[in-house]
């Protein structure tokens, strides 16, 4: 299976994957129940092996589609923070609400409403972008609750 993981997914530029989190308490319970609810592909593409490897962080295809749990509150949701924008853009997906933000290359997505934020950055090469969170949606309600949830 690691040769598999292996072969299926290249990195480029200089960095070999995604920053890895560090998540805390119950964030870090969550994203790590979310880690191995993951579905193998994401838009068509199989997943990959990150470097260094983590429960926090998951890559489908190349250029990679990458996820990261347990980040830090956005700065756009966050009162007081020069970026604040409590009318920001957000896209609703399988009962998943995520915070859509346009950044070169691609757009980054991350979850506004539970325990544990969960990021997800695609490349403008999966066009239309918000695709790969129809596949993503279902793990991330199913393994990281409402923050009003029990």
């Amino acid at each position: 299976m690691a040769l598999l993981a292996t072969a299926s997914c290249s990195f480029t530029g200089d960095s070999a994957g995604p920053a890895v989190p560090s998540p805390s308490g119950r964030a870090a319970k969550v994203c790590r129940a979310l880690h191995d609810a993951l579905p193998k592909r994401v838009d068509g593409r199989r997943s990959g092996a990150t470097e260094p490897e983590s429960d926090y962080t998951a890559v489908w295809g190349d250029p990679a589609i990458e996820l990261r749990c347990g980040v830090a509150k956005p700065a756009k949701l966050t009162p007081g923070n020069e970026e604040y924008n409590p009318t920001s853009d957000a896209a609703e997906v399988n009962g998943v609400s995520w915070l859509t933000e346009q950044r070169e290359g691609g757009y980054r997505f991350t979850t506004t409403d539970r325990v544990a934020y969960v990021e997800v950055t695609v490349p403008d090469d999966y066009a239309p972008e918000v695709n790969p969170l129809t596949d993503l949606s279902g793990a991330v309600k199913r393994a990281v609750p409402k923050r009003n949830e029990g």
